[in-house]
Parts: C-alpha cells; structure tokens; sequence
C-alpha cells in the first residue's frame, strides 16, 4: 500500500484510540466525513493497517449502492473477515448467523428464535463485538451512507450504545448523503464525547505536490491542484488526463470539479454515479480495451455484486466454468476484479461498478438479474437472497416475481421492515389494478403500511391506509375496519390523538357496523385515545361499552383488555378504588387465559400491568410484564414493547435496581427512535430521565440534558406522555440547583398552578416536588400551599407510596419551621410506608433525609442505623445519586455513633424503634399505641426483628439493644 500523503492530524487522533481502544474517557466511534473522492476510504484503509500492526483484531465492511435492500448487507460484508487480521472462521459464522437469524436462515425469517426481536440482535450483535475484541477490535464501515436501512439502524444503536470491551467502530460517509436520523445520532454522541468527528478537507497545495510526486513539473503541479480543488480522487483523474493528452469536460481548471453536483451547463455532466462525466469516462477508459467475452463478465460481476460467485457467475454469463476462469485471471491481472468475500469476485472500486451497472443495457441487466434470480432458485436458495434480483428483473406484471417478493417481504418484515415495505411497494406497482384484485391489493397494502410504521415512516404509512378506507367503501367493509384501527395507532404515534378519535367514531358510526370483536377493537382504541389526550373520562363509556360487547359475545380476551383499560384509565384518574376492582377481574381474567389467546390483544397485558404499576401492586406488574414481554417478542408485537419496557424501568426504579432500570429504558428508547413517534420517544426519555437521574452521580448532567429532549420530543401537548416529560425534567432540574425552573417545568406539566391536567395517580409526589422547591426559593407561604394539597390529594387516593410523598413534602415544611422532633415522627411514618408498598428507593431517600435530624435529636445511633440501612439499599440497587447523597451527610450521621452490630443492620427504621421500644421495657400493647400501631403489626415486626438478627427471644433482643447503645434513647 503506499504511503498515505497528508492526514497527519487525524492519523494522530485516531493512533491515540487505536493504542488504548474502550478506555471510557476516549470516544469510542469515529465519523469521517468528506465528499467524494476526497479519501476518506484511503484512511480506513491506513487505520486497518496501523491497528494490524499493533494485534488489534479488524472487520471491514462496505456498504454497495445496489444493495440498499439486502438486509445487513454492511455488516455481513464486514463478517465475511478475509483480510488479515480477521477473527477465526467459527466467530464470524456465529457472527453472519445472528444477523440471518440463527441456524442458516435468512433474514428475517419469522421461524428463527427470537427474530422478532429486532432490537434485541442489536444488543446481540453488540455483545459479540466485545467478545471478538480480545485485546482489541476495529469495526470499520465505509460508505455508510449507502447503507441499507437496517445496517443503519445497528450502527445508530452501536454508536448511542457502544460495545463494551476495547472496541472502537469507524464509519465514512458523505455528509449530505447520510439520511438526517444517522447524522443526528452521530452529531448527539459527538456533542457528548462519544463520537470523533473527523471533516476530511481538501489537500494543500504543498500535499497535492507530494502526492503527486517530483516527476509532475511544478507549475502544472499547481494548475491540477487548482483544477481539483485538492480532491485526491479528481486530482490523479486529472494527472491521468494530463499524461494522455486528455482534457476530460468537467475536469478543466475553473469548473470546480470536485462539487459532485455543480452549477449551469456542467450538471447534465454527472453520470448516475454522481460523478462528472469526464471522471466517468476516465474511469471506464480501460474497459474499452476489453474483450467481449471479459465485458460480459464485468457487467454480470456489476450485477450481480455479492453474488459474483464463479458458479453463478458461469450460469449468467453462459461461459464454461474453465473460459470463466481464463477471463477472470486476466480480469484480475488487469486490475478490473478483485478477489472478494467467499472465493467470489468484485470490481476493484464501488464507483467502477456503479458505472458499469448503470452503463450496461437496459434489456441487458434485466436478463442479467433475472438469469440469477432463477439459478438461486434452482439451487433451493430462499426468497429472501432471490427478491433483489428478481425485483432488478421486472419489467411488468409477473405473479410469480410477485409472490416471491411477498414471501421476501414476509420473511424481512420482524428485522428489516424497510426492505419488506420497499418489496411490497415494487409489487403494489406492478400489480395491475382492477377489481378482481381489489382484496389481494388491500391486504399487501395493510402489509405495507405495517412494514412503515414499524420501520418509522409514521406518514407515509398512515397517507397509505387513508387511501386504503376511502377506496374500500361499503364493498369491502372488513379490510376497511381493519385499515381504520391500523391507522388510529398511526394517528395517534404522530400525535393526532383527536384524530385517531374522530376516525374511529366515524368507523363505528357507520351502517352496518363493524362486527362485535372489531367493534371492542374500536371502543378500545378510543379509549387509549382519550387516555393519551388526558381525557379519559370522555370515553369511560366507550369502555364500558367494549366491555358489554365483549361478554356478549363471549370474547374473553376482549373482556380482560377492556377490564386492563378501565383499571389503567381509572388508575390514571385517581380512582383507586374502582381501579383495583377492574385489576382483580382483569388479573383474574387475563391469568386464565392461554398465550395464544392474549396474542391479539396484547395491549391488555400492557394496560394491566400499567394500572397495577400505579396501583402499587409492583409484584403482579412485573409477572404480567414478563408475560407481555415474551409474547410480544415471540410474536413481533413492536408497538407494545416501549409501553412495556418504560412500565418495567419505572417499578425498577422505584424498587431500587437501577441497572435493570437503565436497560430496558434504553431499550424502549431504541424502539421509539425506530418508530419515528415524537409523542412516544418523549415518553420513553421521560422514563429515562429518571432513571438517569437516580443511577449517575450527583452532579451529572445527562438527566437534565435527556429531560430536555424529552420535553422537545413529546411537544407542546397536554397528554399523558408530554405531562410526564415535564415532570421529570421538573425533578432533574430541582437536582441539578435550580428550583425556580422546577416549579415552572412541574405547572407546565400540569396545565397551570393547581395542576388540572396531571396525572392525578402521581400528583401528592409532583407536590412534594414543588413543596421542596418552594422552601429553597425561599417562598414558604408556597410551600404550606403545595403540603396541604399534596395531603389532600394522598388522602383521595389511599396509596402508601404517595401518602408518604405527602409525609415528606410535610415532613420538609416542619424542618424549615425548626420543628424537628415533628420531622423525624413523619419521615419515619413516609418511610414505613414505603416499606409497606415495596418502594425501596424512596425508602432509602426518606431515612437519608431522616438521619440527620434524628441524630440532631439526640439519638445517634439510631441515625447511624438508618443511614447503614439506606446506603446499603443505594449500593445495592446501583443508585449512585443516593449514594453520593449518603457520603455527604456521613458527617452529621456517623460522628462518634456507637458501633452498629451487623444482626441490626438489615432491620428497617420501624423494626430498630420497636426494638429500642423493647428495650426500656414496653409491652407490646405499648408499643402499638406509642407508635400508632395495631398490636398485630408490632407483632409482625418482631417476628421480622428475630429472624433478621438471629435471636432467639425477647430478652435477647433487649440485652443486645442495651449493649450496643441503641436501647437507652440515645
């Protein structure tokens, strides 16, 4: 390879990576950008050579400007591992095998394990990264920009969630060429750390010198500088022009060659490469020195590119495998073929082959597409490696190509749904139009709108499905009822809730009406509808409604979801009561149902755990989540993950596993991005928010910064998702020392002052928010305000965990009054009541707030014992914020506290005050009535006290007590 000229800054930077890959301080992606020809694939190759040297493994891959439909073909190219350097055969076998789905198939074929988990072979395919790493590992991608669009989802996921180990991932791309989603991910991670960012600049004159060498006499040196504007690919063009006589148009000094798209008369120039047609005919020039024979085999290895293998190579060309042979050796002699991945051949560049592809005929590259289409199929390959050659064969209606493609589209829909959309578009416009064909029409339709919805085209799927029910009229009433739900969830991504409504009424309204299971469909959707708008109430008998068709009809799983709806809608509005009566029949209901039976509506399985979430019932949540979860993944149900996901990162949190947490909100977050919904990204980030807020350290800024675009993503709405993003970032906003931006993020949420439009299930803890920041911008008479109608508001409720929000919120009022022996008595009634309802967490926030006030008054060690307990929740749940928190109030807990035996470190602040109570000798009768108990639940405490501190008796908890200072009062 010869020597790379110029580059020196970025070859620096990037030697820095490539000496200690993964090290966490250091990016971990690198983006070189550039226009065309400017080198940036000369780079990669430099970085590939330079991370050889140093024994770091390296995959290359290359993305192909006729293959933006293959699924992964990025990837699987980078996994073909040919080159030196490469991981063993079996690794990237099991590496190809997790992008075709596993065991051979293809992809996206729907009978592979877990190929509906789209989002989990990114994880999958992230871990296998690191595991290949060993001490090192370079993934480098270039051409990015012509990547097929489930390539680009798995980079956009690697570079917001890098593979762990000492891997680092280089990408080159045009700027103006990489779709808009890409580079905002690129631009994000660069603006965090996470990604370099490398802008390939034209050479100086002093490096087109170099580059060009001392036999090019100065002068002219300067002239082709001039005239390339320092593009190294146009420069040497122009150097071959030179030494031949040529002066190519478009090549000529002044007419600024090195735009790929200039102004006036030079555009018609371009070739279809995106080239000027003199660097075009340079490029080509060799080729017309080619026998016909070896032309033959240059325009099929262009066609058909992977598969360029030399049996199929002999099949298109009709050649005999030993002329084939003959043609190919000259070929690479030549330097027109390389060798390329599995004993196949390519050209030497991809902008050769482009211009070949473009330039052959017409009729010629059809024949040429569809010579290998039907070699595939006489070998048994599978729809899915057929569909591009068969598509690139068409040229009118064929329905066999059709059903081939469908199959295709079928098989890429769970993993790769923009190819599936892409496929079923090449069908819809082919397949003729006449009424015979009405209802096939409409069911690749409603395929195709799914394909683009799941895929992110939230509009252009929702456009499709509005055409769909008004050609479907009265004649096709069923695949019109169909369109219209489908469409709702379209309506209702892009935020068009009152839309979705509106649509939806219009569908039932009709005569005759739907039947009785598409109609609870309906009802139901209106009811998520209104829910999402904050409106519930609206649509209360909607629900009711469903609910009455669906026993009618004896529809139990319409049953359970409409019973799972009004819990979470009732839920939603506070009315625990009604709401816990709908969860038990919907629990009892759901549970009694198979899978299979749950498949359709398996938004009921969201709904409940939802309204059980809220409910405080987090065991019975997480046990329908587990359900929902494996049934939408096995089943390629995407729409209902993120709801699922952001339900299991909230309970997590709330009951203090924070890694977990982060997990699955990043998850949820993945799909939303995917998905292209505003609305549901905002509500995902509102999760992650706090899920950030509470596992980085204090003083981290990432929880503000994703409160922010979660604010921005979900908009200026007064729904359900937009209320919830302003919330949190009301809380990351309080945490990072700005109460009066809290206060005003928390009524914005709620729709002014007095909160009308938020959430009422959440609002006592919202309040204490607003409590606390009201005491810090000095405003108490504020502050009394929000206490009171934070207890207000817990006591319609009834729920323990927001009960103690409001003991909290009213516990904060009392310090600021001085009123510190009132403090401890509510912080220690908040945080028993976090205990009862299994919000560990907030528990442990509550004894950090409690400790030092308890130790003010004068009982030390029973503030040590509250701050172990609450540091060692914090610890093991991973949440860093209150860790740090503990480490800063250490001092005013722990200063010359008797010792804490490790029998008495598990107990809860209750069981340590029953405990002490013990010691001064008071029954149990006493206790209860000191500690506003019933006898039975002193009882209960004591039962726990014994097994956690391994004592056998009453007068062994006493003596210990006494023993260790904590008996006494003290």
């Amino acid at each position: 390879m010869a020597e790379l000229v110029g580059r020196s800054a970025e070859l620096a930077r990037l030697d820095a990576l490539l000496a200690e890959p993964g090290r966490p301080e250091l990016p971990r992606v690198v983006d070189v950008v550039g226009e065309p020809g400017i080198g940036k694939s000369r780079l990669l190759d430099e970085v590939c050579a330079r991370a050889r040297r140093t024994g770091l493994t390296v995959l290359r891959g290359r993305a192909t400007q006729y293959e933006q439909h293959v699924p992964f073909q990025l990837f699987s190219d980078a996994f073909a591992g040919t080159g030196p350097g490469a991981p063993a055969a079996p690794a990237l076998a099991g590496a190809r095998s997790l992008l075709h789905g596993g065991g051979g198939h293809a992809p996206g074929d729907p009978s592979a394990a877990g190929a509906a988990a789209r989002f989990g072979l990114h994880r999958r395919i992230a871990e296998l990264l690191a595991d290949l790493g060993g001490p090192g590992l370079v993934l480098a991608l270039d051409d990015l920009h012509w990547a097929d669009p489930a390539s680009r989802e798995l980079v956009d996921h690697l570079v917001r969630h890098p593979a762990r180990g000492k891997v680092l991932l280089v990408v080159a791309r045009r700027e103006r060429q990489t779709p808009t989603a890409l580079t905002a991910a690129l631009t994000r991670a660069a603006d965090s750390g996470t990604v370099l960012h490398l802008a390939l600049e034209p050479f100086s004159e002093r490096e087109s010198a170099e580059a060009l060498g001392p036999g090019v006499p100065e002068a002219r040196a300067r002239q082709l500088h001039a005239a390339s504007e320092g593009n190294p690919l146009y420069l040497f063009a122009l150097v071959h022009a030179h030494r031949t006589g040529t002066s190519p148009r478009g090549l000529t000094p002044g007419t600024h060659a090195a735009d790929p798209y200039p102004a006036g008369p030079d555009r018609a120039a371009l070739d279809p490469a995106g080239l000027p047609g003199g660097l075009a005919a340079l490029l080509l020039e060799e080729l017309a020195t080619l026998s016909e024979p070896q032309l033959r085999v240059v325009e099929a290895a262009a066609a058909l590119g992977d598969h360029a293998t030399p049996g199929l190579l002999s099949s298109v060309t009709g050649l005999s495998p030993r002329d084939l042979d003959g043609e190919t050796a000259a070929l690479a002699v030549l330097d027109v073929l390389r060798a390329g991945p599995g004993g196949g051949w390519v050209l030497r560049h991809p902008l050769v082959r482009a211009l070949v592809h473009e330039r052959t005929a017409p009729a010629l590259r059809a024949e040429l597409h569809r010579r290998a289409a039907r070699e595939l199929a006489r070998r048994g390959a599978p729809a899915t490696e057929r569909a591009r050659h068969v598509e690139a064969s068409l040229t009118g209606w064929d329905p066999r190509a059709a059903e081939v493609l469908v199959e295709a589209a079928a098989r890429f829909a769970p993993t790769a749904p923009a190819t599936a959309a892409h496929l079923l578009g090449v069908v819809l416009t082919h397949m003729p139009d006449t009424p015979d064909r009405f209802a096939r029409r409409g069911e690749l339709v409603l395929a195709r709108a799914r394909a683009l919805g799941v895929g992110g085209h939230l509009r252009e799927s929702r456009d499709l499905l509005h055409t769909l029910i008004e050609t479907s009229g009265k004649d096709h009433p069923e695949l019109r009822t169909r369109a219209v739900a489908q469409c709702a969830v379209m309506e209702r991504y892009l935020g068009h809730s009152p839309e979705a409504g509106a649509l939806l009424r219009r569908e039932l309204s009709r005569d005759p009406g739907p039947s009785p299971a598409q109609a609870v469909s309906l009802r139901l959707a209106l009811g998520m509808s209104a829910l999402l708008t904050a409106s519930y109430p609206q649509a209360r008998a909607d629900v009711a409604h469903a609910l009455a068709l669906a026993r009618a009809d004896d529809d139990p799983a319409g049953e359970a979801a409409a019973l799972a709806l009004a819990a979470l809608g009732e839920a939603y509005e506070g009315e625990t009561g009604t709401a816990a009566r709908f969860a038990d029949d919907a629990a009892s209901l759901t549970d009694a149902l198979t899978d299979p039976g749950l498949t359709d509506p398996c938004d009921a399985l969201v709904w409940l755990a939802w309204a059980e979430t809220l409910l405080e019932r987090y065991g019975d949540a997480e046990r329908h989540l587990a359900r929902g979860l494996g049934i939408a993944r096995r089943t390629g149900q995407l729409h209902v993950l993120p709801h699922l996901l952001t339900c299991r990162a909230f309970i997590h949190v709330t009951t203090c596993r924070l890694p977990s947490a982060l997990e699955a909100a990043e998850e949820a977050e993945s799909i939303a991005r995917a998905a292209g919904s505003d609305g549901l990204l905002g509500f995902t980030l509102a999760v992650k928010t706090l899920v950030l807020l509470l596992a980085r350290p204090l003083g981290d800024g990432g929880a503000l910064a994703t409160g922010e675009e979660a604010v921005t993503a979900a908009g200026g709405g007064k729904g359900w998702w937009s209320s919830l993003a302003w919330c949190m970032l009301g809380h990351a906003t309080y945490a990072s020392g700005d109460p009066y931006g809290a206060q005003q993020a928390i009524v914005r949420a709620g729709g002014g002052p007095e909160l009308p439009s938020l959430q009422p299930s959440i609002r006592p803890g919202q309040l204490d928010t607003l409590a606390a920041a009201a005491l810090a911008a000095g405003d108490v008479a504020e502050a009394a305000r929000r206490v009171a109608q934070a207890t207000d508001e817990a006591e319609r409720l009834g729920l323990d965990g927001q009960r103690a929000a409001a003991l909290r919120a009213e516990a904060g009022l009392a310090e600021h009054h001085g009123e510190t022996d009132r403090a401890v008595r509510l912080l220690d009634a908040a945080a028993g009541a976090y205990v009862t309802c299994g919000q560990a967490l907030w528990e442990a926030y509550t004894l950090l707030r409690a400790a030092p006030l308890v130790r003010r008054a004068g009982q030390g060690a029973r503030a040590a014992a509250m701050w172990h307990r609450a540091h060692r929740i914090a610890v093991g749940g991973g949440a860093r914020l209150l860790v740090d928190l503990a480490e800063l109030v250490r001092p005013q807990v722990l200063a010359e506290t008797p010792q804490v035996p490790p029998q008495l470190a598990e107990l809860t602040a209750r069981e340590l005050e029953v405990a002490r109570l013990v010691a001064e000798g008071l029954g149990n009768q006493d206790i209860a009535e000191r500690l506003h108990l019933s006898r039975r639940t002193v009882e209960t405490h004591l039962s726990s006290i014994y097994r956690k501190a391994s004592l056998p008796s009453r007068a062994a908890l006493a003596g210990l007590m006494t023993r260790v200072g904590l008996g006494t009062g003290s």
